[in-house]
């Protein structure tokens, strides 16, 4: 699951990324590869392809000047063969029909890979929600909730947080649902712990991709004690990689934010970074560091690269500037089709998306059995679990790239859709 304050990439790279591919498309793109290799038949390749349903709705909100605006919000529901449908919600500018069509299906392929059993939604609002107040915010989240609610229900689909979305955005959307249909906690996740969310779903998706970074340095070989890791995006899923990753003795030497980002090659205080970003809203300017641009950033020598903010960061345009031996995506697709070929042939290791950052709703559905059972598990439960998922699925993604002798990502778009395939026939979907 993404992160909910990402900041928005460098925009040369995003217009870049924007000019080779739209989200969808490439999303697709990567469907179609998968469904090649697994020969996947014509009936099927046309309903995994597309979209169950797809909601467009006005989100008119009251603004603090008093005037009205309108917004548009969306849910996508891309397949439910294997559960519920599931996905965050995101308010950002760029956050229109392709982009949430493109991150629903990759719902889909995400929890059929890490076997959670959920289908694949998402949703958005089309917002600049850091420009929102907090009461601007409140009254869109109800909005958006009551207009999309009939969609919703804890068998049915049950949205999450993600890009400029939190644990207290979905506090108000189990509110705003609970005031019409009664006290309903599993009717979202990634909420606060008072109000049923699951401890250590704040730390999920960042741990989960420390999880996979490890498994994929012992599997290729490749040391992580001394590595030098560069993190783009220090909103949640980034801070906690870059807390994390030191437990395995990675040395974080860059990180950037919506602002700019700082290096220190020989080291970064994260503990310290911290503080600076929470006392000035940003990691720029902290000190003993230097000043990084984020498309400098991707470009450094180290070892391990973490984009965790935006998609398509890493594009044609820049991927052959890429040195990291191991690229772990974070983010949902910073890696654009083109770029995935071009960083295979050069030999880096990229982690995709659909495994590398599925703790996010890993931990979701463990807050989702949780509610349902009304019964808390510990964190140590929580990890241990989430462990076992993660470990799990980087064993099936890795095995399934040697035997067949394929890229990462492409073993693991080919074992989400063989699954969902399967689920689909069984229930008859296609009789």
């Amino acid at each position: 699951m993404a992160d909910p304050s990402a900041p928005v990439a460098d925009p040369r790279a995003r217009q870049a990324g924007s000019a080779e591919t739209n989200p969808y498309q490439a999303v697709t793109l990567f469907f179609d590869r998968a469904a090649d290799h697994i020969d996947l038949g014509d009936e099927m390749r046309e309903i995994l392809r597309t979209s169950y349903r797809e909601l467009t709705v006005q989100v008119p909100v009251r603004m603090d000047d008093g005037r009205l605006e309108v917004f548009t919000g969306y849910r996508v529901q891309h397949n439910a063969a294997r559960g519920p449908y599931k996905g965050g919600i995101r308010y950002h500018p760029d956050a229109d029909i392709d982009e949430v069509r493109a991150l629903a299906a990759l719902m889909t392929w995400k929890t059929a890979l890490i076997d959670v059993p959920f289908g694949g939604a998402k949703g958005g609002v089309q917002c600049d929600a850091r420009e929102m107040s907090l009461g601007e915010r409140q009254r869109l989240t109800r909005r958006f909730t009551n207009t999309i609610s009939y969609l919703l229900g804890i068998n049915r689909d049950i949205p999450a947080p993600d890009v400029n979305t939190d644990a207290q955005t979905m506090a108000w959307m189990m509110d705003a649902y609970s005031a019409r249909y009664g006290y309903t906690p599993a009717i979202v996740t990634g909420k606060p712990v008072e109000l049923g969310g699951s401890l250590g779903r704040e730390a999920a998706t960042g741990r989960g991709c420390v999880y996979c970074l490890a498994e994929a340095a012992r599997d290729y070989g490749i040391e992580l004690a001394g590595a030098t890791v560069a993190v783009q995006g220090f909103g949640n899923v980034g801070s906690w990689f870059a807390r994390l990753a030191p437990e395995l003795g990675c040395r974080i030497v860059a990180v950037s934010d919506v602002r700019g980002g700082v290096l220190r090659r020989d080291g970064l205080d994260v503990g310290a970074l911290l503080e600076h970003e929470r006392e000035t809203g940003s990691v720029v300017d902290a000190p003993d560091t230097e000043p990084i641009s984020n498309e400098d950033l991707l470009e450094l020598d180290v070892d391990v690269l973490v984009p965790a903010a935006l998609d398509r960061v890493i594009h044609s345009g820049n991927a052959d500037r890429i040195r990291a031996r191991i690229v772990v995506e974070a983010a949902n697709h910073p890696v654009t089709p083109g770029a995935d070929e071009v960083l295979h042939a050069a030999g880096v290791v990229v982690i995709p998306d659909i495994l590398a950052n599925a703790g996010g709703v890993t931990v979701s559905y463990f807050e989702w059995v949780q509610n349902i059972q009304q019964f808390r598990w510990d964190e140590e439960q929580v990890n241990t679990e989430l462990a076992k998922r993660m470990r799990a699925g980087w064993a099936t993604t890795y095995g399934r790239a040697t035997a067949d002798e394929i890229p990462l990502r492409l073993a693991a778009f080919s074992i989400a859709v063989e699954r969902v395939e399967r689920a689909d026939k069984l229930r008859g979907y296609a009789s």
